[in-house]
């Protein structure tokens, strides 16, 4: 019998606002919906279904730009539907409000093509219709069409937008945080004054990337700050993380791999003063449920005969940034310089094991890069309770390979289960979504560095100084 334990495993759904999302070739079994994704009522369906399961939320990933790195053309994304058509993840988080009262609903924006000023606004919107339900994903983009088709020439080398992104997050921190003060709107109808302007501050921000000096232009959401996600798993990725996201996401295909990672990120947020504990740690993992073990292969095979060599291959030469299709399949992998997800290549040409082309085009061909597991909700009971308990991890951001029909069996099958076991909750917690993740309240905790810009005319004073105290660059 699997050790009984009394931490609760903790549950995102993971998906996509276009077909088949790390799934390639999974849009033409006969069961999937993805197809539907421009429905609304498709959206409404599945969050419902994942909030009976008391998942902590749904994360909607997203990219800007397409896979074109695979053979030298876009044409092989397009035919399999490699996550083209794309559309806007937030414009799903209303919907998904309206047809739940818990869910999270973590939205995915990148720091590389957006303006924080008129992001912040979009942000603090969502935050606002969902009740303080809504989590930001804070990624760098990882895609050179992206860029081009922004008007950029190329993407920043790897280290340097995480520089671009912890200055964004910090003016977003300024407008979202400090620019309003808590009762800055008064509301007051006998004296006809909807908000007190001596409460309400421009953050005068000067930085190297952006110049942004007026007023946050939203009144306070409820949780300010939206739920912070972040999924970095190089070296800066994981700096960027430990000292700004409360939710971190990654995809590791091992527990050797995850264990170092967790340790890595706790360590690193204790160093940066932050509990390490309150920040949670999901791995990429997709199950393959049924009510038996046979069952359960039997359902995995069926989908394998609809996933896609050239869409899985696809995605990883994206997320790569090499192209797989000059490769014989019997090739190994080897290390390669790359300037899209650095942490891939390391895991995938790692001292435990040489993969071939081959072997990873059938890794990657349902769920992406994270493990399957597949079985009974025993079997996978034991499974997920094993990895939590050997790698400290504190839950799954869970992919599908046929939706609804994956969540459905996680929800119907081994949430009872996990329940049973006393690994699961039972309950949502009342309040925001951080308050549900954390107990605590709805802002960010005093430890967190958003916290230090709550007092923005103070943080204005000290950047002035540090102005006037650094001397000017000499010119050449």
């Amino acid at each position: 019998m699997p050790q009984t334990t009394q931490r609760h495993i903790r549950f995102n759904a993971f998906d996509m606002n276009c077909v088949a999302h790390q799934s390639p070739g999974l849009w033409a079994h006969p069961r999937d919906r993805s197809w539907t994704y421009k429905d609304l009522d498709y959206w409404q369906d599945l969050a419902r279904t994942l909030e009976r399961g008391i998942f902590d939320g749904i994360f909607i990933a997203d990219v800007i730009g397409y896979y074109d790195v695979y053979k030298g053309s876009n044409r092989h994304a397009i035919r399999e539907g490699a996550q083209i058509p794309v559309n806007d993840p937030l414009q799903l988080a209303a919907p998904i409000a309206l047809a739940t009262e818990h869910l999270g609903i973590g939205i995915t924006a990148s720091t590389s093509f957006e303006h924080p000023y008129t992001f912040a606004r979009r942000l603090a919107t969502a935050d606002h219709h969902s009740k303080g339900r809504v989590g930001w994903n804070i990624v760098t983009s990882y895609l050179e069409s992206g860029a081009k088709n922004v008007g950029q020439a190329g993407l920043k080398r790897h280290d340097n937008r995480y520089e671009v992104a912890s200055e964004y997050v910090e003016v977003l921190y300024k407008l979202l945080e400090g620019s309003w003060e808590d009762g800055a709107v008064v509301r007051d109808r006998a004296r006809r004054i909807f908000a007190d302007p001596s409460k309400v501050h421009e953050i005068a921000h000067k930085g190297t990337y952006f110049d942004v000096p007026g007023y946050g232009l939203t009144e306070p959401s409820p949780q300010r700050t939206p739920v912070l996600y972040q999924a970095g798993a190089s070296g800066p990725g994981k700096a960027f993380a430990a000292a700004h996201a409360e939710c971190v996401f990654v995809g590791a295909p091992t527990k050797g791999l995850l264990k170092a990672y967790v340790a890595d990120i706790r360590r690193q947020a204790a160093a940066a003063g932050r509990d390490p504990r309150k920040v949670y740690i999901y791995n990429l993992v997709t199950l393959i449920v049924d009510e038996t073990d046979a069952k359960a292969r039997a359902r995995f095979e069926e989908y394998s005969r609809h996933a896609s060599h050239d869409g899985s291959l696809v995605f990883m030469s994206g997320w790569t940034g090499i192209d797989f299709g000059q490769y014989a399949a019997t090739d190994p992998l080897k290390t390669v310089e790359t300037n899209a997800i650095v942490s891939m290549v390391e895991h995938f040409s790692g001292k435990d094991r040489t993969w071939t082309v081959e072997e990873l085009a059938r890794w990657g061909g349902i769920g992406g890069v994270g493990p399957v597991f597949v079985g009974s909700p025993e079997t996978l009971a034991d499974l997920l309770q094993e990895w939590v308990d050997e790698t400290d991890v504190d839950g799954f951001n869970l992919a599908y390979a046929v939706t609804p029909e994956s969540f459905e069996g996680v929800v119907d099958l081994l949430v009872p289960e996990l329940q049973k076991r006393g690994a699961y909750p039972t309950a949502y917690r009342p309040g925001t979504l951080r308050e549900k993740l954390f107990g605590a309240g709805p802002y960010l905790p005093a430890s967190h560095p958003a916290h230090t810009y709550r007092d923005i005319e103070a943080v204005k004073r000290r950047e002035a100084e540090a102005r006037r105290s650094t001397p000017p660059v000499a010119a050449e």
